[in-house]
């Protein structure tokens, strides 16, 4: 059941009216593994603030390995990873964190209610969020606001997602990260999710990487595409021409998921 009348107007007109997309630039991006194989070769991208760029590639092709370079899950070398104009190993990594929101393939949530878990990161700020921001925040995420005193273990895995969408949002995110966020999840709790990713990438302008084996739920959320192939980049797509492809194995890749 979705809620959206849950937002107060002044609520929603206060998300609506902030800056929340961010744009990254990504140059020369290289990363090696421990037995100096690259899984990125010098890859070089930019993505604008508001746009959702999807990107897809064969297993093992370096795409989450990409994704996780832009909060520094894993340490990228200074000068290669930009967000608005700064090199984000000048920033402090839990502030980025925040700016940089990442959803994963399994929800992981915290011990505690529903609320505790959306309270977390502002509560690590000094901020305490009023039971309507909660509730604001599990509208957005597509849930009822009775969800809020529910112990995170009593959930199903596609609420859980969506509560940990809610608690990411919570921090009030420029950019949002999502590796995979529904692959573990049935039908309708994947349509529940892009739902709200739509309502994001329509209503507020948030800047979304997704990383997706799904051609079609690609097209239904993206603007561009970014096919990565070995490590590297090989076409950026408008979503809407992923058939003019060139790359031979972007080209295989996409023909069998189509």
């Amino acid at each position: 059941m979705t809620n959206e009348n849950l937002v107060s107007a002044e609520a929603e007109e206060r998300l609506l009216s902030s800056e929340h997309g961010a744009k990254i630039e990504v140059r020369d991006l290289t990363k090696l593994s421990d037995k100096d194989v690259r899984i990125l070769n010098k890859v070089n991208v930019d993505i604008p603030r508001g746009v959702v760029m999807g990107v897809m590639g064969p297993s093992g092709s370096g795409k989450s390995t990409l994704l996780r370079a832009f909060n520094r899950m894993w340490e990228p070398a200074p000068g290669s990873v930009f967000l608005d104009g700064v090199d984000i190993c000048d920033l402090d990594v839990l502030s980025l964190r925040r700016k940089v929101g990442m959803l994963f393939q399994l929800p992981v949530l915290f011990q505690g209610s529903v609320a505790d878990n959306i309270r977390y990161g502002p509560q690590l700020r000094g901020k305490k969020l009023s039971d309507e921001e909660v509730y604001n925040l599990l509208a957005l995420a597509d849930l009822d606001s009775s969800f809020s005193s529910t112990s995170g273990g009593d959930l199903s895995i596609g609420q859980a997602q969506r509560v940990a969408l809610a608690r990411t949002l919570a921090n009030d995110p420029e950019v949002l990260l999502l590796d995979e966020p529904t692959s573990a999840l049935d039908p309708i709790s994947t349509q529940n999710i892009e739902d709200v990713l739509v309502r994001l990438k329509k209503d507020v302008g948030m800047t979304i990487v997704m990383v997706s084996h799904s051609i079609k739920q690609i097209q239904r959320i993206a603007d561009v595409v970014c096919l990565v192939v070995n490590g590297e980049i090989v076409e950026i797509l408008d979503v809407q021409h992923l058939s003019e492809a060139k790359h031979p194995t972007a080209r295989a890749f996409l023909h069998l998921n189509s």
